[in-house]
């Protein structure tokens, strides 16, 4: 199927002038998320940071928003299937997690660089940078899949799978573990473009891949017409096409070059220096995202102890969650991008303002989902399971996690923003205090000498959430950041 969408041109724009406050308000800024979405060259260290912020944020919200509704839309059909169906994803997706910490921590290190490289001002070095982060990318999910496949069955009784749900989860945890190589990519060079401030060709990929995944999803999980019906594994393989579809867009618009990231000959070839540099960068970065992922692991493996009703109404209520986070971390990511780029332009008290901006408009954002959530969702978790036992999980899961997301707001641009400066050891260390000295510990008591059963895991990760934006200001104020080498 063909789509028509805008493509993103190699050559320079120049962008418009911001809307004046008088007259033709909304047709201005109709007119300023047109641009956004479709992509203009703009120098992010100049100028209002509040506009820089917006052509930023709407691309990579909009980007984030069609992942959030594939994973709502992923899920409300695999519930049809059953508690078991769902239990198989949750389980899976939190092995997955580990595959996502390595990708995510590749794009800390990808987007960074690039940024910093487009600060200073040497569109070269950000092409050499973007080179090496796709060639680490394709060696290590390549290792990783390998691995996923062969031994999907024992990581899933790694996780306290139940002999059916391990007996029938299998086919999907080796299409998606396998075919993680999909996902790696596709996030690895996507960073590249956002940190070049190209947001706009990411969300483009992103849409396409998105768009092919949730046609083909219901099409093979229930089997229409002359495809087979395959169950949950079906999930897979549309998820897998998907993702696969969107890397060779990807690839493909970074070769053609775009708005700030042109990639010619001469950038091509493995820089052994520049890659190790990267990989240390990375390897930080990984250790971050690992210890804050795998902290999900072990939620999942206290909750795996209460059985399958528990372990699915939380894998829906937090589905929904991550449906709410995901617009955030476009903010976050626009943080970063600005952080990055501003620091290569020796200006740190723009990156500053920035990121305090940044974080009061996600505030204003979450904040309000939290309200629909606390408000609306005995109505939203009905929707995706019939299931009485797992929609009072779900519900009470879902309306105690959106307590935390005012918190949440802040603590995620500022951890971004100290991973956009090239810091990634200040927020490992504060994943690693947060979420395993206290949210860990915190959610066992809770759930198990505490009384609270599967309720107790809830209530750790919103007092979680609140940790990690205290600590994070905290550090944030003292400014080490600043002085980050790229």
């Amino acid at each position: 199927m063909s789509l028509s969408l805008p493509e993103q041109s190699a050559e320079p724009s120049a962008a418009p002038s911001p809307p004046s406050s008088s007259g033709g308000g909304l047709s201005r800024i109709w007119a300023e998320i047109r641009l956004a979405a479709r992509g203009t060259r703009h120098d992010y260290t100049t100028g209002s940071i509040g506009r820089a912020i917006f052509l930023l944020a709407v691309p990579m919200v909009l980007e984030m928003l069609m992942e959030s509704v594939f994973v709502l839309v992923d899920i409300f059909w695999v519930a049809h299937l059953g508690a078991e169906a769902v239990a198989i994803v949750g389980l899976t997706e939190s092995l997955m997690v580990l595959v996502y910490s390595l990708a995510f921590g590749l794009t800390i290190g990808a987007t960074a660089t690039v940024a910093r490289r487009i600060g200073e001002k040497d569109p070269g070095g950000a092409a050499r940078a973007a080179i090496q982060a796709v060639a680490l990318g394709l060696l290590v999910s390549g290792s990783l899949a390998v691995c996923g496949a062969l031994f999907a069955p024992q990581l899933l009784a790694l996780m306290g799978a139940t002999p059916e749900v391990l007996e029938h989860g299998t086919p999907f945890a080796r299409v998606m573990l396998g075919g993680s190589i999909t996902a790696f990519m596709l996030f690895t060079v996507n960073s590249v473009f956002r940190g070049a401030g190209d947001a706009a060709v990411a969300m483009r990929v992103l849409l396409r891949a998105n768009l092919i995944n949730l046609v083909l999803g219901p099409l093979l999980i229930f089997g229409v017409g002359p495809l087979p019906e395959l169950g949950v594994t079906g999930a897979a393989i549309a998820t897998t096409i998907g993702r696969g579809t969107g890397v060779i867009l990807a690839l493909r618009q970074l070769a053609r070059g775009s708005a700030h990231l042109v990639v010619r000959s001469e950038h091509i070839g493995i820089d052994p220096g520049a890659m190790w540099r990267l990989a240390r960068m990375c390897a930080s970065g990984t250790f971050q995202i690992l210890i804050g992922s795998a902290a999900w692991i072990g939620l999942v493996r206290i909750l795996a102890s209460f059985g399958s009703v528990s372990v699915a109404g939380y894998t829906i209520a937090i589905r929904i969650v991550i449906f709410a986070i995901l617009p955030a971390f476009g903010l976050s990511n626009a943080a970063a991008t600005m952080v990055g780029q501003s620091l290569g332009a020796k200006d740190p008290d723009r990156a500053e303002r920035a990121v305090w901006a940044a974080a009061r408009y996600n505030l204003l954002f979450l904040g309000s989902l939290g309200v629909l959530f606390l408000t609306f969702a005995p109505s939203i978790i009905a929707a995706f399971t019939p299931d009485v036992p797992v929609q009072g999980v779900a519900v009470y899961g879902l309306r105690v996690v959106a307590l935390g997301f005012p918190m949440f707001a802040f603590g995620m641009v500022l951890t971004q923003a100290f991973n956009g400066a090239g810091d990634t050891w200040t927020p490992t260390w504060i994943n690693l205090g947060v979420y395993w000295a206290f949210e860990i510990p915190l959610a066992w008591w809770l759930a198990h000498q505490g009384g609270l059963e599967f309720r107790g895991v809830f209530w750790s990760v919103t007092i979680g959430y609140s940790a990690l934006a205290v600590v994070s200001a905290v550090l944030f104020r003292r400014g080490r950041w600043r002085r980050s080498a790229v």
